[in-house]
């Protein structure tokens, strides 16, 4: 029997529904994003994002059911992202799953963000299974997680400070592209040599994987200041690309050393990073080396979506991990 999940995500700037089925064929996936509103800002302004989220959250669900042809009474389960993330924009989301669950008297499933966002490969790949090594890159995460089964993980490896995707939209904000920063770095890099300028890669001691961007983020800024103040000129697109190359190094090495470490033979990237096209090519060619293959998700279901969630909830609703009506949102949620 089909078993219809309801997912949804407000964890940032998007408001999030759809409906997937047994895990795997998405029905609908309805996204309202909120970029135009935070450019001018240069980032997420916390406030605005949650009041948006209630302007739109009903419209969207509204929009989702629609989109697959169901009501719902036809949904089996709710399934809705409760962290990590904007503490005010997850508990938008939150408290309209719970009150969805309690009026459709429909079981409530908490999903973890990273968790979801790590499901979205399920959605493009059918044929992957655990375990496998992923990589969850993005604005507020860069994790390395061992993904044991569909609903145990292990941390191999986290940023000790910024985000990959934090250290992109700082970046673009200096360079003077604008927000998001990750597409604009991605596109002004095609133009530039990768190798023109040597940023560090930071390496932790010897066994660890853990991730640190800040030195890279702080080299590029100390780099423009410094021939700024000496009236040279500098080209951006190299600027642009040789940051992109330290970046997708660390995180190509440190992954495949994972999967080295765990004997995987498949790796899978996740995440608004995700999308850049120089980590897709460096993370395929490298692993090729080592007779490991790679896989990730369309662009469109690696920024934050609903139906990875709804994905997550799949197998969450398979174990009978649900909720109950007192489910809160938890900013600072650990994936384990």
């Amino acid at each position: 029997m089909d078993t219809l999940i309801l997912g949804i995500e407000s964890s940032c700037d998007e408001t999030a529904a759809g409906v997937v089925k047994n895990g795997r064929e998405v029905l609908s996936n309805v996204i309202n994003t909120q970029i135009d509103f935070h450019k001018k800002y240069g980032g997420v302004v916390p406030e605005i994002a949650s009041r948006k989220h209630i302007e739109n959250i009903d419209s969207v669900i509204d929009e989702a059911l629609e989109n697959a042809g169901v009501t719902l009474a036809d949904i089996d389960a709710v399934a809705v992202t409760y962290g990590p993330g904007l503490v005010g924009a997850l508990l938008v989301g939150v408290s309209e799953a719970k009150a969805i669950a309690y009026a459709s008297d429909k079981p409530l499933i908490p999903v973890h963000h990273i968790r979801g966002h790590i499901s979205a490969n399920f959605i493009s790949h059918k044929e992957l299974e655990p375990p496998f090594v992923c990589l969850v890159a993005s604005g507020g995460h860069s994790h390395i997680v061992e993904v044991c089964s569909y609903t145990d993980f292990k941390v191999l490896g986290r940023t000790r400070d910024d985000a990959a995707g934090e250290a992109f939209d700082k970046i673009a904000r200096v360079l003077g592209l604008g927000y998001p920063g990750g597409p604009l770095i991605d596109k002004l890099a095609k133009e530039g040599n990768p190798t023109a300028v040597e940023f560090p890669r930071v390496k932790m001691d010897k066994d660890s994987l853990d991730f640190s961007f800040s030195g890279v983020k702080t080299a590029v800024i100390n780099f423009l200041h410094k021939a700024d103040q000496k009236g040279e000129t500098v080209n951006k697109a190299d600027i642009a690309a040789s940051f992109q190359n330290a970046v997708t190094d660390a995180l190509c090495e440190h992954t495949i050393e994972g999967a080295l470490r765990t004997g995987h033979k498949t790796v899978a990237i996740a995440g608004g990073v995700a999308a850049n096209s120089q980590l897709r090519k460096k993370m395929t060619d490298m692993c090729a080396k080592h007779g490991i293959s790679v896989v990730y998700p369309p662009s469109v279901l690696c920024t934050d979506n609903a139906v990875m969630i709804a994905c997550s909830g799949y197998y969450s609703y398979r174990e009978g991990e649900f909720a109950g009506l007192d489910l809160n949102a938890v900013p600072n949620l650990p994936l384990t």
